[in-house]
């Protein structure tokens, strides 16, 4: 596997490499670098410097100092949460883009160290204390000094054992759907269902715009540490944040103008010119007004098909991700006979170090467009959809 098909690779595991002054620095979701992908990067680690910068001298991707800014002049959006900003305002009081977390614990609960916990990270997390406004015409963040999160306890202890497991199910599904007010509400809310002595759920909400899948990952952690050194009455074990999202937003703003603008522009514009409707044939009519509810199919493969699949793309210089792609893409041209097939696909995009232990909005939407015109052969496509991959992984900082 050549640099750029491990890379490539390592991208699709949502693993991020970058040239931080002088140092090599590696981002990645908890779990997924394992002990042979150390090593592999460790041993390949000089070849993916050279890389990067080669990448960077080409790209003009070098990025200003991210360094904290001063609070007292109206804090901008980043661009991403200017997206779901303008989406709210577009469907007021949507539950669309709520991030809701339902936690079963059991055992003794310390009830204030609890509380506690919940206090000390949005006091340590500027985005949990964020709301957003108008200002002449342009929305803009509004943080707040303190903000208190209450923890309010709903005992079903009362009720029968069936009874308590469809109400806690009922509460669940009901705090998940409940909307935020953007410019009013805090973006996170806690919860907590007691449903005996020593078992109970605890709901957590945020909107979107404060938050991620990795921001999730980030506020397991410090649940944990926090709540451990309350209990036995500690202080915080947690470093101070040196940097905060609104810093982030701002360096974000500051950097995309200009050449590097459009030269992420021009790529994306090119990237997206003429695209077409995709038309998959239903069952049933579609609504008139969208719903968002939306549902997911779990699907097993066999052991020997997935071995199979991954020594396809090791032939090939893919990864599986990239198999997987290409197999969907052509699952799609077989449902509408269009050659032209474009696929969303989240991506981290945490490619600071700085902004790795932070809660906020930082993931971005790849739009993945293939064009299947030729009639080509399963391995010539999965060239194709490498490729697209590719520059879509080199032009992942413009938010979607």
């Amino acid at each position: 596997m050549n640099t750029v098909e491990l890379l490539s690779y390592l991208c699709s595991l949502d693993i991020q490499f970058f040239i931080d002054g002088e140092k090599f620095r590696c981002n990645a979701p908890e779990g997924i670098l394992t002990a042979e992908l150390r090593a592999e990067i460790q041993e390949r680690k000089a070849e993916i410097i050279e890389f990067l910068k080669a990448t960077d001298r080409t790209n003009n991707h070098s990025f200003r100092p991210l360094v904290p800014i001063s609070r007292s002049g109206n804090l901008p959006l980043s661009f991403a949460q200017q997206r779901l900003w303008f989406l709210d305002q577009l469907i007021p009081n949507n539950p669309f883009y709520n991030i809701p977390v339902a936690l079963h614990l059991t055992g003794s609960l310390n009830l204030a160290a609890i509380e506690q916990t919940f206090n000390e990270i949005v006091r340590r997390h500027e985005a949990l204390r964020t709301t957003f406004v108008m200002q002449s015409g342009q929305p803009i963040q509004v943080i707040h000094s303190t903000r208190t999160i209450p923890l309010p306890i709903i005992d079903l202890r009362q009720l029968p054992q069936t009874q308590r497991e469809i109400q806690a199910r009922r509460l669940t599904n009901l705090e998940a759907q409940r909307p935020f007010n953007l410019s009013t509400d805090s973006l996170l809310v806690v919860k907590l269902l007691r449903l005996d002595e020593t078992e109970y759920i605890l709901l957590l909400n945020m909107h979107h715009i404060v938050s991620d899948g990795w921001s999730i990952g980030v506020l397991i952690q410090e649940i944990a540490a926090l709540y451990t050194a309350f209990a036995n009455n500690q202080p915080s074990p947690l470093p101070e944040l040196t940097i905060q999202y609104a810093d982030f937003a701002y360096c974000q703003r500051q950097w995309l103008q200009g050449e590097v603008l459009q030269k992420q522009l021009g790529y994306w514009q090119k990237q997206l010119d003429g695209i077409s409707m995709l038309n998959l044939p239903t069952d049933r009519p579609r609504l008139a007004v969208q719903t968002y509810q939306g549902a997911r199919h779990p699907l097993q493969l066999s052991k020997s098909l997935s071995k199979a699949l991954l020594a396809l793309g090791h032939q090939e210089g893919v990864t599986l991700f990239i198999t997987l792609l290409a197999a969907f893409q052509v699952l799609l041209f077989r449902y509408t006979q269009q050659e032209d097939i474009a696929i969303g696909s989240p991506i981290a995009n945490r490619n600071r170090s700085e902004i790795e232990g932070l809660i906020g909005f930082f993931v971005n939407s790849l739009v993945l467009r293939t064009n299947l015109t030729g009639n080509p052969t399963f391995r010539e496509l999965l060239g194709r959809v490498r490729e697209v991959a590719l520059g879509a992984y080199t032009h992942q900082v413009f938010a979607f």
